[in-house]
């Protein structure tokens, strides 16, 4: 079981890597990482195992924040109308996404990142995710509001990018011409 002792901080150099692709069809070692990721996130978003295992809850990990340089994310978190987006995903790509922006107006924060990092962080409202399930089968996820942010928010880690890195950094909180989602 993943606690917060296996999350990588910021300041380690695996987290500025490209992470490299997985091999398809997924092996059993990727795939038991994946689920092990995707278990880390439920269990983080349980009250009970929350406290119990000292978890701070969150809504994605990538594999890089666990030390390892590979494709790997996994999702855990609902849209506004309450619709579960549960994912472990081989090897993700945005295939597409819109021209419109969105950002969450209270900022993002990260596993990995154990300091309010204020700001606004810019990201397409609307995208299309393709990767690999835990069974083996290519998936087009097609993601708006808190699932979009999120899924861009891991497919970063995967490429060495921190959400920081895409805060204005002379104007924080100059929200780009967009829509706004109020959840934190």
């Amino acid at each position: 079981m993943l606690t917060m002792k296996d999350i990588v901080r910021e300041g380690n150099p695996i987290l500025r890597e490209r992470a490299t692709n997985v091999e398809l069809p997924p092996q059993q070692e990727d795939i038991q990482i994946a689920k092990e990721m995707l278990e880390f996130l439920k269990n983080s978003q349980n009250p009970e195992l929350a406290q119990k295992y000292n978890l701070r809850p969150g809504v994605g990990l990538a594999c890089p924040q666990i030390g390892i340089p590979k494709r790997i994310i996994a999702v855990h978190t609902q849209d506004d109308q309450g619709e579960l987006y549960s994912y472990a995903l081989f090897n993700p790509k945005i295939v597409s996404h819109s021209v419109k922006v969105t950002y969450l107006e209270g900022g993002e924060g990260c596993l990995s990142v154990d300091r309010d990092v204020p700001g606004y962080v810019p990201r397409y409202a609307k995208v299309t995710v393709r990767g690999t399930t835990i069974k083996g089968e290519q998936v087009d996820l097609k993601l708006k509001g808190m699932p979009a942010i999120v899924f861009q928010h891991e497919i970063d880690h995967l490429d060495g990018i921190m959400f920081y890195d895409r805060i204005n950094k002379e104007n924080p909180f100059t929200p780009p011409s967009t829509v706004i989602l109020n959840r934190a």
